[in-house]
Order: structure tokens, then C-alpha cells, then sequence
């Protein structure tokens, strides 16, 4: 790598050290580098959303960041939401109510929706609609997304 830069970065909680060249994406240091496939490259323009990602307890759009920008930050993919063999009650709704679908922008849809139930813990219908909103799915009317979003908050709540 020419003109590499050292980054120090928290990923599902394990810290890493890697040298990554100035202009490559979050997206495919993830991928590539961690080995974390999880977040997937969809329209790498930031209008999927497939490749969300929590960047310091917020969601963004891993395909619109540097990994020079994530250096001392803390990140969370889609894999960091199971804690083992233990699913977390979004992929267990998601699973549940079908809002699983192809697939593809299913880590996008479980990581805005994770943001949001931290924020909003009893939402309605509609705020779950509006949230969801930025992640796009070409497989269902979103019936489902909503549904076990829905359905994981109340999971959530009743822990």
C-alpha cells in the first residue's frame, strides 16, 4: 500500500490495528480487511442503506466513509448483534415475521432498526415506517420489516 495510514479501530468490541491506503471505503475495510461480510455493498452511494453500520452508537452508510475516518472509533456490524449463539431479538423478529426476505439489505434494515429501538423503545407503526424508510428493499411492500420491528421492540421491552 502506498501512503498507508495506521488506524486503531473497535469492532464488535475487539480492537484492531491495521494499516488501510487513505481512500478506501468503511464498506471494504469491513469486508475485506476484517473479514466481516455481514455489510453488504449495494448501491455504494449512500441511498441503500445495505451497508449501514453503527459508527459511535449512530448509524451511517459504510460506503461513504474513508476507514481513515474510523480511526479510535467504535463500530458495530451486523455480526456484532448476536451475543454468541444467542440472536438478538431483532434477527429473532425479523426471522419470526419474515422481514428477512432475499436478504441483502437485511443488515442495513437490523442496524438502523437496532439505532432506532435504543432511541425508541415503544414506537408506533408509522415511526417504525418512517425510520425504516432509508433503507430500500426491492423484495416486499415492507409489511414485514415493519412487522418485526414491531415485534422486537415489544420483545425488547418486555426484557
Amino acid at each position: 500500500m502506498t501512503d498507508s495510514r495506521r488506524i486503531m479501530v473497535k469492532v464488535n468490541g475487539v480492537d484492531y490495528k491495521r494499516l488501510v491506503e487513505p481512500r478506501q471505503l468503511m464498506v471494504d475495510f469491513l469486508r475485506d480487511d476484517l473479514e466481516l461480510i455481514g455489510t453488504h455493498v449495494g448501491c455504494e452511494h449512500g441511498i441503500c442503506g445495505s451497508c449501514t453500520v453503527l459508527f459511535n452508537g449512530r448509524a451511517v452508510r459504510s460506503c461513504l466513509m474513508f476507514a481513515v475516518q474510523a480511526d479510535g472509533a467504535d463500530i458495530m456490524t451486523v455480526e456484532g448483534l448476536a451475543d454468541g449463539e444467542q440472536l438478538h431479538p431483532l434477527q429473532v423478529a425479523f426471522r419470526e415475521k419474515h422481514g428477512l426476505q432475499c436478504g441483502f439489505c437485511t443488515p442495513g434494515m437490523l442496524m438502523t432498526a437496532y439505532e432506532f429501538l435504543n432511541e425508541n423503545s415503544n414506537p408506533s407503526e408509522e415511526e417504525v415506517r418512517k425510520n425504516m424508510s432509508g433503507v430500500l428493499c426491492r423484495c416486499t411492500g415492507y409489511k414485514q420489516v415493519v412487522d418485526s420491528v414491531m415485534e422486537a421492540a415489544q420483545q425488547m421491552r418486555n426484557k
